[in-house]
């Protein structure tokens, strides 16, 4: 089989080129996947531009989350059969036509889903819940601050917030996203800016803040975790502050950055009674039966499809790419391969 896949070296958006290669059958256990749509993540970004360190050594194919339907499946493989709908997540290699996927990372899609939705679901919905449940230890009663609440994870940390009887607090970068956070159900809404801390002082009106999904990173990182109750977390999931509009990193900008970043003492953490956990998805991806039992729990809660923002044709990619890199798009980012 042949199969279209955009590869590059990492360093540059405008590296990235499509190819046209064989793709092998797939092995024992794995099952070939025909790509209908492919879903766009910050940590995409970072790895065209090699700053995350888990970026593959020499040309690569980037793309961590797709759906489409099963073309061929491999011996020993049960769970599947050709002409399923599914959906996945990869370590790399989804920005491509076809691919070969252990079946452990194959969910069926919901009969009701379009593919568009389906590549807008897992990473969004798993980084969420995690980081909500599993390390915020997330209560009914909890206020909540989550930054990019008009993403796609910024989304589904409030729809899961809200299910588990938590008050949220959800930051953007501009005002025309405060309409989309007030139809999403988010009891306060903020615009990031110099005036943060006051304003999330106004969010809160005395109540005591519990969580903070943290991904922007400098000042307003440690704005936020200031602000922080006795026995509150802040989980650090990405640090958008480091994206830029240009196809290639300012290096000088993410120097001075990095340089600046806040430190966390931590011997005043326990003095004051506070954490912070940090978690990329690579780390669920090794643990496919926690994956498994993630999705399970989320199932459980009823909350609704992923948002599509965002939809753009297979050969439009990079466009995709350095629009979602600007950080004015809501919702989730999706190329379609028709």
């Amino acid at each position: 089989m042949q199969r279209q896949a955009y590869r590059l070296k990492a360093g540059n958006v405008s590296n990235l080129k499509i190819i046209t290669e064989d793709l092998p059958g797939p092995a024992a256990g794995e099952v070939t996947v025909e790509v209908k749509a492919i879903g766009l993540n910050f940590a995409d970004v970072f790895a065209i531009w090699g700053l995350y360190s888990a970026t593959p050594k020499g040309e690569f194919t980037p793309g961590l989350e797709y759906s489409g339907t099963v073309a061929k499946v491999g011996a020993n493989v049960t769970n599947v059969k050709p002409g399923d709908r599914i959906m996945g997540v990869t370590r790399f290699g989804g920005y491509c036509s076809h691919l070969n996927i252990n079946s452990r990372y194959v969910i069926p899609l919901p009969g009701d889903w379009s593919f568009e939705e389906g590549a807008a679901y897992l990473v969004q919905v798993l980084t969420a819940y995690y980081g909500l449940v599993n390390l915020g230890g997330l209560q009914k009663g909890y206020s909540v601050l989550i930054h990019s609440a008009a993403g796609g994870v910024g989304i589904f940390a409030n729809r899961i917030a809200k299910k588990m009887g938590a008050f949220t607090i959800g930051t953007v970068g501009n005002n025309s996203k405060l309409g989309l956070l007030k139809k999403e159900g988010v009891d306060r809404g903020i615009v990031r800016g110099n005036d943060f801390a006051k304003k999330l002082d106004e969010a809160l009106s005395g109540r005591e803040l519990n969580i903070v999904m943290e991904c922007i990173g400098g000042k307003i990182l440690k704005q936020g975790f200031a602000k922080l109750a006795p026995q509150g977390r802040s989980i650090v999931y990405g640090a958008a502050q480091y994206a830029s509009n240009g196809d290639r990193p300012n290096y000088l900008r993410l120097l001075w950055m990095f340089l600046r970043r806040p430190m966390i003492d931590a011997q005043q953490l326990a003095e004051d009674n506070k954490g912070v956990l940090g978690f990329n998805l690579i780390y669920l991806y090794e643990k496919a039966e926690l994956l498994h039992q993630l999705l399970e729990e989320i199932k459980a809660l009823d909350i609704g499809k992923p948002r599509v923002g965002h939809i753009f044709g297979f050969e439009k990619l990079v466009d995709a790419v350095r629009l979602f890199k600007t950080g004015k798009t809501t919702g989730k980012v999706v190329v379609k391969i028709s």
